[in-house]
């Protein structure tokens, strides 16, 4: 990762790209799933026992879109971080640095405040793409925000 680098354009957004691919697929094949076992019942379950098996797809789904729709956002404003359950948004004075640690499985933000907060929307697994996302992000933090450089 090159200290030097040119920040990206904004408005920019990082995804994982396997997490989302698995998240969707694996809730459509839960909805569908759900919807041929519910036609496919014998006669004893009744229509209430269909209706809720096609509910429980539906709420597995919904918790596996809490997984797909994570990303990090940068645009003139500030990062706006989307996790599974919260969604931060920071302007670009508040965050110092982004690290990614080996092994870690996603980047953390650095905030003036003293905190950090994960990027669960650039995962470590994707080893190119995680490292040059930071890289990106490292660059729009030091080139907008207040924090001093540091090579």
């Amino acid at each position: 990762m090159t200290a030097d680098m040119t920040p990206p354009p904004l408005p920019v957004t990082w995804r994982p790209r396997r997490a989302r691919v698995i998240a969707y697929g694996m809730a459509a094949v839960m909805v569908v799933g759900a919807l041929i076992l519910a036609v496919i019942l014998p006669e004893q379950f009744k229509l209430p026992d269909r209706i809720g098996m096609v509910l429980f797809g539906c709420a597995v789904a919904a918790v596996l879109h809490l997984l797909g729709r994570l990303r990090v956002e940068a645009d003139e404003r500030g990062i706006k971080v989307v996790n599974a359950l919260r969604t931060h948004r920071f302007e670009w004075a508040e965050v110092l640095d982004v690290n990614l640690a080996e092994g870690d499985p996603w980047p953390k933000l650095d905030l003036a405040d003293g905190y950090s907060v994960g990027a669960m929307g650039i995962q470590g697994t994707e080893k190119a793409r995680s490292r040059k996302a930071v890289s990106e992000l490292r660059a729009l933090i030091r080139a907008r925000g207040e924090a001093p450089d540091h090579d």
